[in-house]
């Protein structure tokens, strides 16, 4: 086993230590302290769980010492304290500065107002909402972590718990509003969140269901027939032996392959791998190993665990010596036959044998390190075992109920488990168990899915709630199958994300408020988010109106000018307004100066290798950049490398600016192949453009303007870039703007679908077909007509969405 190789750097520098008899603080940064109390005067410098490093620059702070009291100040905070065990009264914390409209006195032991909550273990049997508990973020811009409880590590590889006693350990963030500037310091703190490889950002296939092997390649092949590409294969519990004679429990923990389903699993592997495809087997590691499996004699030998009455070894995860065997004798050569990482299913509670050493901590990480012995970029499919967690990604929530409230609650819960750092959630999409059939929520869930960390089809073994797309009415069939080649079309996007090196990059998915902390408006919409820097997503969780075909979401629009990329409707900011979208639509929206790289194939392969070109949106109006990455380790093709990341690989950086007075595109490209640029919510090509690839222009492309299909928009094509290292130059004239767009044929659409009786139809058309009276009065019109807000709010959207209409 792999001892922990992030500990090295858990002291402290004295100079930012303050210390009494029994107390001790530790000036981490000017907005970063450590508490602690010790009845017997003995402070921890060893590593904890949540802390990992303790080591931070010298901040600037200073002391002032009274009688009565001590003082520590810098420039965000002043702490006082009275030299007593911790109370309320004795130790406060104020903030400085003008974050907070009402001032922020924070006071040890009082439950934190404001606090923007942080993620839940896991969403198992949960239909709809859930609490979430504490994160490092608050409207008061103080928030804190009780650390007293968790494990620590011992400095050889393995854990032991807190010393018994009346200890407190805490850490208080002091970052006012500044949310981002509050997580790179957790990060620095409690580590980062690993880079994924490239090929977990793809779509996951995942089943409840006694798979053959036969029966799971030719699914796969399905799959691939139906051009829906796939990068992980997940194989549920019946991989193993279950129902067997020979199983003497029930049947829940396994680590022998079900020979009647798999005769041969190094084969299944193979073909698997073949398929460009990776494989997590699921594992309910809680029942121990019994005499049936495989394994069992040799893990008996390793322990010297008597086999005269074939009693079962137990799992003890405190235990350094089971958990080595466990690892090299029961799945290492699983692993060599067919599983990349495991998918740990833990649902039996945080007890041990030893008092506050949560099994599920314990799997995980020393999973996540045992994993990097056989992959480069390890991974462990896990649920959430408490702060600290986001070292060990990816994150499962756990057995979905099968509802319209589980969707709604699941973009909110994704967004505000950023606040706790923790980044990498994998849903249960589409649902796991209970509930009901709904087509148009599974395609909701989908497209959710899409626009989430991960994405894992997901389903029960009812023969009913399997999410085959093909197994869905043509309607909800077509727009799922979509979306899921979108999903590996993003992947340049998403990996970019992951990998930048914005030391460190911070989590996929982000609240709205982590942009906008002093708009009161964004903390109102908090199923809305960003998704990555270039883009948000408003989404639709609530079902379509019959009579109208179209759902509903409330959202905020940020400050400045912004384009939906599915509808082209462009929207003035700072605003809330409710978004209609037909089924096949998802609110995604990029303010100008957005650029968004995707894979240029309609159809990407399994695998989610790095792309033979890219689509790049460019949302002109101001300036933009974007870097995009590509993994050296994830593809065939002859990269350009840039050096390595951070965490180690070699990358090529690919690097696209736009310059909005100039009009002007630059973009130095690391590779060769063909590379389309997509000039959103503009309907016409200049008649001036100019096209230059390593100053030579005449190059080999194609401009047009088009619907994309419903997108005004103006494409420049390369087909083919010559060399190695592209530098591109698209000049499109000075100062080109997002065009105003005439929603009339879309208003007309909407009143031909809308399932009412034709004089009302005349009516809505006479008002919003109209061009004579002004806006103000055609929309005081619609709203004299005293209808239901279902009715005519989508022809309030569109006549409200851009004042330049």
């Amino acid at each position: 086993m792999n001892s922990y190789n992030s500990e090295p750097k858990p002291i402290a520098l004295m100079d930012a230590i303050v210390k009494g008899e029994k107390y001790r603080f530790t000036v981490l940064t000017d907005r970063l302290i450590r508490y602690e109390w010790a009845l017997d005067g003995k402070f921890e410098d060893r590593a904890s769980t949540f802390a990992i490093n303790r080591s931070f620059p010298l901040p600037e702070y200073r002391v002032v010492e009274g009688k009565a009291e001590i003082e520590i100040i810098t420039k965000f905070f002043h702490l006082t304290y009275n030299g007593d065990r911790f109370s309320q009264n004795g130790l406060t914390v104020a903030l400085a500065g003008k974050d907070t409209a009402w001032g922020t006195l924070w006071r040890y032991g009082i439950l934190e107002n404001g606090n923007l909550g942080g993620t839940a273990r896991t969403l198992d049997e949960i239909d709809g909402r859930c609490p979430v508990g504490t994160g490092i973020l608050s409207r008061a811009g103080i928030a804190s972590i009780d650390d007293s409880n968790s494990i620590l590590f011992d400095g050889n590889g393995f854990v032991i718990p807190r010393p018994s006693g009346d200890r407190i350990d805490g850490y208080l963030f002091c970052y006012g509003r500044d949310y981002k500037a509050a997580i790179k310091a957790l990060y620095v703190l409690s580590g980062r969140q690993p880079p994924l490889p490239r090929w977990a950002l793809g779509n996951w296939w995942s089943r409840y269901y006694p798979y053959s092997d036969a029966e799971y390649l030719a699914l796969m092949d399905k799959f691939s027939d139906q051009k829906v590409p796939l990068t992980v294969a997940v194989l549920d519990m019946d991989w193993h032996l279950v129902a067997d004679d020979r199983v003497p429990h029930s049947g829940w923990t396994g680590y022998t392959w079900n020979e009647k389903l798999f005769p041969d699993p190094a084969n299944f592997g193979e073909e698997l791998h073949r398929r460009g495809l990776k494989i997590t087997l699921n594992d309910h590691p809680h029942g121990g190993i019994h005499c049936h499996e495989a394994a069992y004699e040799d893990m008996a030998k390793s322990l010297g665990h008597d086999t005269t009455h074939k009693a079962p070894i137990t799992f003890d995860a405190t235990n350094k010596a089971f958990l080595d065997a466990f690892f090299d004798i029961v799945h290492r050569p699983i692993e060599k036959e067919a599983c990349d990482f495991w998918w740990i299913d833990w649902q039996q509670g945080p007890y041990s044998k030893i008092d506050g050493m949560d099994p599920l901590w314990l799997l995980n990480h020393f999973h996540f390190l045992d994993n990097s012995k056989m992959a480069k970029h390890p991974l462990v499919f896990s649920r959430y075992a408490g702060p600290g967690s986001q070292r060990y990604p990816i994150g499962f929530s756990g057995d979905t109920v099968t509802s319209w409230k589980s969707l709604e609650f699941q973009p909110e819960f994704t967004a505000t488990a950023s606040n706790i750092g923790y980044g990498w959630w994998s849903h249960d999409i589409g649902g796991h168990f209970h509930g009901y059939r709904s087509d148009e929520l599974v395609t909701r869930w989908v497209q959710f899915g899409v626009f989430s960390p991960i994405m894992r089809l997901h389903s029960s073994n009812s023969y009913w709630s399997s999410k085959e797309p093909w197994h869905y009415q043509t309607e909800y069939q077509d727009i799922m199958i979509h979306y899921l080649r979108l999903r590996h079309r993003l992947i340049p996007y998403i990996y970019s994300m992951s990998v930048n090196d914005s030391n460190p990059p911070l989590p996929l998915v982000q609240p709205m408020y982590w942009s906008y902390p002093l708009h009161p408006e964004a903390y109102t919409v908090p199923n809305q988010y960003y998704f990555g820097t270039q883009a948000f997503v408003v989404p639709m969780v609530r079902p379509r109106d019959d009579r109208t075909g179209l759902a509903m979401a409330k959202a905020w629009i940020p400050p400045g000018r912004h384009i939906d990329i599915f509808t082209g409707i462009i929207y003035d900011g700072d605003r809330i307004l409710n978004l209609y979208r037909y089924l096949a639509e998802y609110p995604v929206l990029c303010p100008e100066g957005a650029i968004v790289p995707l894979d240029i194939s309609k159809t990407p392969s399994n695998g989610a290798l790095n792309p033979s070109g890219f689509e790049i949106i460019i949302v002109v109006g101001r300036d933009g950049r974007f870097e995009i990455f590509e993994d050296e380790a994830d593809s065939g093709d002859d990269l350009m490398s840039d050096g390595i990341n951070g965490d180690g690989r070699g990358c090529s950086r690919s690097i696209v600016e736009w310059s909005q007075c100039s009009g002007t595109l630059t973009a130095l490209l690391s590779r060769k192949g063909s590379c389309c640029f997509r000039f959103i919510g503009i309907s016409q090509v200049p008649g001036n453009l100019v096209v230059s690839v390593n100053g030579i222009t005449g190059a080999d492309f194609s401009a047009e303007a088009h619907q994309y299909p419903n997108v005004p928009s103006v494409t420049v094509t390369l087909h083919e870039l010559p060399s190695m290292k592209a530098n591109i130059v698209l000049e499109l004239g000075p100062n080109v703007q997002l065009e105003t767009i005439d929603h009339t044929p879309r208003l007309k659409d909407m009143i031909l679908k809308y399932q009412t009786d034709f004089d009302q139809k005349d009516v809505f058309w006479g008002i919003v077909g109209s061009t004579r009276p002004p806006l103000n009065v055609r929309i005081g019109s619609l709203v004299a007509l005293g209808l239901e807000e279902v009715l005519v709010g989508p022809f309030l959207e569109l006549m409200l969405a851009d004042s330049r209409h």
